[in-house]
């Protein structure tokens, strides 16, 4: 009797350490950060799109789109997220699970004499049993709130994947724009070299010009195709490049390209939010970080909870019929119980330690989570400033451009004339080609810092949307 009146007061008290753990067992599941007023870097307003997830339609380059589909449907790194995707939903279904009953159905079937003298006997019962753990702890439940953080987080690596496999594809796509444009300036001075070296050559033989003369000429012909093979090896290498990132035969690959990259490709612009905490929050792998830290919260308070007592309830139903001589008897048996208390008393220490580890990783992932945004806030800043920077440029790039071709056009007409020595010549035609060549470079780094912005805004990420899916 006195063990009973025991039990009878043990659990209100575990009820009442059960409903007060929830809110005090766990730490903060969303914590402060500090971001900026504003960017420091000043903002691009060359023009805005509607939405980032649209972006690359914006280009005006349909090959371009299609590339980056081929690319993310064969893309192992998406393919590996989209199951961290369904793994993660897998055991949210398995943690809800928990928070329920169980609920099986049973059939049993036997035949025999169960006493001496007595006819044979045949037992059939069907019947229902149940078996739930109370979660006054709230142990299950903080498991199930971190199941549910880790499938949004889950959700927001697959868009970050497919993210960072579009942006590879587009730098691949304008580097190869580039490349062919270089290819295209690389033949005209080997064939600009090629024909200096041929008359230089005549001119000498008839004794106009020194053997030295045409010996540099040559030389310098040579140096123009030896730059041209370069030229083409680095282009078929970008090619390659997007073969493998799309999975296209190079055949085909080739004809579409040959056919789009016509004109110089060109990134469309992007307006940005002047609220860096607007813009950051809008990052996939910020929002996963975030999510980390509701796990890491959730874990914190189930690790606790294990040390509070635990309730458990069973039950079952079922219908019997026993048949002998001929005659059927039905029944109907039940139970209700054992409702049953566990307490943890000893166990060397475990359920401490692992409070322990799971405090520890608490504060391990908040700090990176703080420290994702930091760099979030840097890579915005840096995308920020080479767009200036480049924006800045572009004007300087191109007068010089201009200039050195007109002096390189000068020069080759003075020494047609007999008025300008070769070396001049050459001074003017290296001029000439590095201008060019800087002007095309400044036009691909353009474009990489628009879709390192794109990259650092978060690609069209919306955690609204995968909130709400998530959660159904």
């Amino acid at each position: 009797m006195m063990i009973q009146h025991a039990f009878h007061k043990l659990i209100p008290l575990a009820v009442a350490l059960a409903l007060s753990a929830c809110s005090t067992f766990m730490p903060p599941a969303q914590v402060d950060v500090v971001t900026p007023a504003q960017w420091q870097a000043p903002l691009p307003h060359q023009g805005s799109v509607g939405s980032l997830t649209q972006w690359w339609d914006q280009q005006g380059d349909p090959l371009l789109v299609e590339l980056i589909a081929a690319a993310q449907a064969v893309s192992p790194s998406i393919s590996q997220a989209l199951a961290r995707v369904e793994t993660a939903r897998a055991q949210q279904a398995t943690a809800r699970s928990a928070l329920l009953p169980n609920l099986n159905a049973q059939y049993a079937a036997s035949r025999g004499v169960g006493q001496p003298n007595f006819p044979v006997t045949t037992t059939q019962q069907l019947g229902l049993q149940s078996a739930w753990e109370i979660d006054v702890v709230g142990a299950n439940r903080a498991v199930s709130r971190a199941a549910l953080a880790n499938v949004q987080g889950t959700q927001a690596q697959w868009h970050d994947a497919r993210v960072s496999v579009a942006a590879e594809v587009a730098n691949l796509y304008y580097s190869l724009s580039t490349c062919q444009q270089q290819l295209a300036l690389a033949r005209r001075d080997a064939a600009s070299r090629q024909e200096t070296a041929r008359l230089t050559e005549i001119n000498a033989k008839v004794g106009f010009l020194a053997p030295s003369v045409s010996a540099m000429a040559r030389a310098s012909a040579a140096d123009g195709n030896s730059r041209l093979t370069q030229q083409s090896a680095l282009c078929d290498l970008d090619t390659k490049g997007l073969v493998a990132l799309t999975a296209i035969p190079e055949p085909d690959l080739k004809a579409k390209l040959a056919a789009a990259l016509v004109k110089t490709a060109r990134a469309a612009p992007i307006s940005v939010a002047s609220v860096p905490a607007q813009t950051i929050a809008q990052r996939p792998d910020v929002f996963s970080a975030e999510r980390d830290v509701v796990v890491a919260s959730a874990q914190v308070g189930n690790a606790k909870a294990q040390r509070l007592p635990r309730l458990s309830l069973n039950g079952s139903i079922a219908g019997t019929r026993l048949t002998t001589g001929g005659v059927d008897q039905d029944g109907t048996t039940w139970s209700f119980g054992p409702l049953a208390i566990s307490l943890p008393l000893f166990d060397a220490g475990q359920r401490a330690a692992a409070v322990t580890a799971s405090e520890a990783n608490y504060e391990a992932v908040v700090m990176a989570y703080r420290g994702k945004v930091r760099q979030a806030v840097r890579e915005v800043e840096e995308a920020l400033v080479n767009l200036q920077s480049t924006a800045a440029r572009t004007d300087d790039a191109i007068v010089s451009t201009r200039g050195y071709a007109e002096s390189l056009s000068a020069t080759q007409s003075r020494f047609g004339q007999g008025l300008a020595s070769l070396v001049e010549l050459e001074d003017a035609r290296r001029n000439a080609l590095a201008s060019e060549s800087s002007q095309l470079a400044l036009a691909l780094e353009r474009n990489r810092a628009w879709v390192a912005l794109y990259r650092a805004l978060g690609g069209g990420f919306e955690p609204d949307a995968v909130t709400k899916t998530a959660s159904n």
